[in-house]
């Protein structure tokens, strides 16, 4: 086995490490109340579901992809595409990588939030650069905050293999709203 053979292995053992992590931390799926999200910043939320404080995000539990890295402007989500994820043509479905990467952008723009407030996708725009297929082994959707507003956010994320090789790339804008917890 060449070196860069057996670091790209190496680096997808990590990958999968850090799934297998995640997935240990995280709480069942489910949603989380209106007044444990308007008492905490983006990013305090997003720890506690992290942490398995609060539920689990029942998409990633739907389509099997995890919270990896989280961080004030930024985002990483982690999954593995398989048979249940394929269109007709045998290739991942659009909409899965869509899911993967419209996750990580707004998370990304949600770590800036202040207390009280959340936000929501306005738009999301997606170039597919490759063919994704079942036997790829783990993809990451990484997103980044461009701008943070006090009503609007934006982002641009890339989904990457272990080798670095890029899928997909997206922007999207989200809109900063108030949550008033439940009364």
């Amino acid at each position: 086995m060449s070196k860069s053979s057996e670091e790209h292995q190496q680096r997808i053992a990590h990958w999968r490490a850090a799934v297998d992590s995640a997935r240990g931390r995280l709480a069942p799926a489910g949603v989380a109340a209106l007044h444990d999200v308007a008492r905490r910043s983006g990013l305090q939320f997003l720890e506690a579901i992290g942490r398995g404080e609060l539920p689990s995000v029942p998409i990633g539990h739907t389509l099997d992809f995890w919270p990896i890295e989280v961080e004030h402007g930024r985002m990483v989500f982690q999954g593995e595409p398989a048979v249940a994820h394929l269109n007709p043509l045998g290739t991942v479905h659009g909409g899965w990588i869509a899911t993967l990467l419209d996750s990580a952008l707004a998370c990304a723009v949600q770590s800036t939030v202040p207390v009280g407030s959340g936000s929501t996708t306005l738009e999301l725009k997606i170039n597919y650069v490759r063919a994704l297929t079942a036997g790829a082994g783990p993809v990451r959707a990484e997103g980044k905050v461009i701008q943070a507003g006090a009503r609007v956010g934006t982002a641009e994320g890339r989904l990457t293999d272990a080798a670095g090789r890029l899928y997909a790339f997206a922007t999207t804008t989200c809109l900063v709203v108030p949550i008033a917890p439940a009364a």
